[in-house]
């Protein structure tokens, strides 16, 4: 066949067996031949309205769907192991990672294909069969000390995030090698051919969360995929159920939208807080009034932020969805008392605040940070599942409230800029050494946050933001910086420091905004498997 399918040729006999079998590639084949035309459509509108932005337009509620927002429907019922989402945690299919957040005592597990995995081959395999040996509850670890590690009986509910739509994966191609499969499907297609049946047999099903979407019509290619991939299997339409994570500023004005397109497999709307801010840099790129501070200046009150929460639970509530609150980026430290205090605290406020303002869940990142989330939303939640009933019919939220406030002087410090340095150095090297959640300055950095870092760098050093000492950040500025920070960072032989640092200039001093930092870090990534990072030091 012309679009014959094909994997490496490293691939084991094992693997072959339980996870790339003739049948569940056909069906990953199946997928990217009817979807992925329409996939490349909608990734080139996001180009065409990118050039748009760039020009000047500002993101605005479509007038062609007005009809949609505020109409009277809702989404599906949830599936009882859906209902009651008032802590979620995350992380990648690392399998002790994998078995101690399914034991955490959260309701539910995102398990993550995308930001906090490092997308190596090897990843990608493991990954699919971490999940395979999770849904079957056959997953264990035996630490190097003997320690082992079993899922117990009683665990979180299984929820998975594929790769977005606009990742191709490397390593299977279809046809004579001229495309590369898309990411989306390899990773939605592997996971529910092999598991869709055996969740449903537990009275569970397949649950996903849907990253990056910036269009309606983004989710509804996500449905299109669904409502095919039941037929193909011969499931009742309805058995998927999705939650789109809000992580983009032109999905920020369309959620009632997203929500109908997926109205019989949607399970809500999460706040993806870090890779909204990541949009809204990138978006606003040539726009110098919309410049940002500090990361750290960038909260969850201030106001262009608050809106963009407060519609989502407004909108999520008004047609019976789940709203889930986002991610503090604080991790605990059980050495360090003081340092384990602090980050509790920041978390407890941030999720006592989600509380309050409505919604029904929230994300953590660690199995320490499980009772805090949940003692939050218990005072607030009491015996209730849920607050769908909290209607929120006061916000009233405009385009102006969307957007970032016109700042003719952020507030950008000399820190704030080595800070980001720092972060997407280490992060980018610790990536390309397959790790893709990392722990910097007790912090829980993943590809999210590093976008954060580089795209500021860009944005500060293109358009000559004054710090607040008052020197203009140029590119000769960047460059004396990241050396101080380069010399904290490297060893004589750090070949993969040294990578990320050769990585992160290019992308910063570029004349043009690089789309995603993952795209030319993938390509390092296939290249230079075997590097070994060293040097850079445990915090």
């Amino acid at each position: 066949m012309s679009d014959q399918i094909r994997v490496p040729d490293s691939v084991s006999a094992a693997v072959r067996e339980s996870l790339l079998t003739s049948e569940a590639l056909a069906f990953v084949q199946h997928l990217h031949r009817v979807f992925n035309p329409e996939r490349r459509k909608l990734l080139q509108m996001r180009a065409n309205c990118q050039k748009r932005i760039n020009e000047g337009l500002k993101p605005d509620f479509l007038d062609e769907t007005k009809d949609i927002r505020g109409g009277e429907w809702c989404v599906a019922t949830s599936p009882p192991d859906l209902t009651d989402r008032r802590v979620e945690i995350t992380g990648p299919t690392d399998r002790k990672m994998m078995i101690n957040a399914l034991n955490s005592g959260a309701k539910v597990f995102m398990a993550d294909l995308e930001d906090s995995l490092a997308p190596s081959w090897e990843n990608i395999v493991e990954g699919q069969l971490n999940l395979q040996r999770a849904v079957r509850k056959t997953i264990d670890f035996t630490a190097n000390n003997g320690k082992k590690y079993a899922l117990n009986p009683s665990h979180a509910t299984l929820v998975v995030r594929p790769r977005g739509w606009h990742l191709e994966d490397r390593h299977v191609t279809i046809g004579n090698g001229e495309e590369y499969i898309s990411a989306s499907l390899l990773d939605f297609g592997l996971y529910f051919f092999h598991n869709a049946k055996a969740l449903i047999a537990q009275e569970s099903g397949p649950y996903f969360y849907l990253p990056k979407l910036e269009h309606y019509l983004e989710a509804r290619l996500w449905n299109d995929v669904f409502k095919e991939s039941q037929k193909y299997l011969g499931l009742e339409q309805g058995t998927i159920r999705a939650t789109v994570l809000i992580e983009t500023i032109t999905a920020a004005f369309q959620m009632e939208e997203i929500l109908f397109e997926l109205k019989e497999h949607s399970a809500g709307l999460n706040a993806g807080r870090w890779d909204y801010i990541f949009s809204v840099i990138k978006k606003f790129q040539n726009q110098s009034e919309f410049t940002l501070p500090d990361r750290k200046h960038i909260t969850m009150t201030v106001p262009f932020m608050k809106a963009y929460t407060e519609l989502l639970v407004q909108s999520c509530h008004r047609h019976q969805a789940h709203a889930i609150g986002g991610m503090s980026a604080f991790i605990p430290n059980r050495k360090l008392k003081e340092i384990n205090d602090q980050a509790m605290n920041a978390v407890r406020d941030d999720k006592q605040r989600e509380a309050r303002d409505g919604f029904d869940g929230t994300w953590v990142a660690h199995p320490d940070l499980v009772p805090v989330a949940k003692e939050a939303f218990d005072k607030v939640l009491g015996t209730q599942m849920h607050q769908k009933h909290i209607l929120r019919q006061e916000i009233k939220v405009t385009q102006k409230d969307l957007l970032p406030s016109p700042n003719t002087r952020p507030e950008v410090s000399e820190a704030g800029v080595k800070t980001n340095i720092q972060v997407a150095i280490h992060y980018i090297a610790k990536w390309l050494d397959g790790l893709g959640a990392v722990a910097i300055n007790h912090l829980m950095e993943d590809a999210a946050t590093a976008e954060i870092s580089r795209a500021q760098l860009w944005q500060w050093i293109h358009h000559q933001v004054l710090m607040t000492d008052g020197r203009k950040i140029t590119k000769e500025l960047y460059l004396s910086l990241k050396e101080d920070v380069m010399n904290n960072l490297r060893t004589q032989d750090d070949a993969t420091v040294e990578l990320a640092a050769e990585t992160l200039d290019q992308i910063v001093l570029s004349e043009n905004f690089q789309e995603f930092l993952t795209i030319p870090a993938y390509q390092l990534l296939t290249k230079n498997s075997g590097l070994v990072l060293r040097s850079i030091p445990k915090n």
